[in-house]
């Protein structure tokens, strides 16, 4: 199944439950990252991206079976149409989880950032009640216990290697996935509690990642050689004495 019918269960009970704390998270981490191009991948109908204030921002639609609404472009998410080193923020919000190739989406995100650029990560996670209940329904349930759920620490083992530094995480959604929007409301006293609890164990997980290059360092002029050679070159004047 792809992501398109995942923007489909957004719109449940549940979905709308986990998508207000992702939106929020999402807006404080967004909120201070700078530069000039930022893009998200998937989910286009939420704007991921409006609390942050690049000039330019593109909404990608992540697969090519059908078309999402609010996406400016359509694309592979493994293999992504852009130049390397030309965007400043990437945000994906459940692509890798429902992606056939999570390490090439990895690999494209970190080929087009740009040194020291961002990228922000929302999953669902397994070590939760939410994962729990996709274990339950295993591969012949129903958006979204069908996708592959990656753990926050697996990810950061995965961002490593590519070259990232994970600089936060967040957890959130503690109430069990039932159904009922009465029920999500009776079991919210757990989002209070689950963060002081047990915090690591929240049904979804934001992760912001920075892409770190390896012996980047500034190079400035070198003034101080300069001005060193310059005064070895003035010719010495030497007085003559008469006799």
């Amino acid at each position: 199944m792809s992501i398109t019918s995942l923007a489909q269960w957004f719109a449940t009970p549940r979905g709308r439950y986990l998508l207000a704390w992702e939106q929020r998270r999402m807006d404080l981490v967004v909120a201070d990252i700078f530069g000039f191009n930022a893009a998200q991948i998937g989910l286009c109908e939420q704007n991921f991206l409006h609390a942050n204030r690049m000039p330019y921002q593109l909404r990608c639609g992540a697969c090519n079976e059908a078309r999402e609404p609010g996406a400016g472009i359509h694309l592979c998410a493994e293999e992504l149409p852009f130049a390397a080193q030309s965007l400043d923020l990437i945000v994906l919000p459940h692509v890798l989880e429902f992606s056939v190739h999570p390490h090439l989406v990895l690999r494209e995100v970190e080929r087009v950032l740009v040194p020291e650029g961002h990228l922000v990560i929302s999953g669902f996670n397994p070590v939760s009640l939410w994962g729990l209940r996709r274990a339950m329904a295993g591969n012949m349930g129903e958006m979204p216990w069908t996708g592959q759920y990656l753990s926050a620490a697996r990810l950061k083992d995965w961002l490593s290697l590519l070259g990232f530094e994970a600089r936060s995480s967040a957890f959130g959604c503690y109430a069990p996935p039932v159904a009922s929007e009465e029920w999500l409301r009776r079991w919210s006293f757990l989002d209070s509690a689950g963060g002081r609890i047990w915090p690591f164990m929240g049904g979804a997980y934001i992760l912001h990642a920075v892409k770190r290059v390896q012996g980047m360092r500034l190079i400035t002029p070198r003034w101080r050689e300069h001005k060193a050679h310059k005064k070895g070159m003035v010719p010495v004047v030497q007085k003559s004495r008469e006799l």
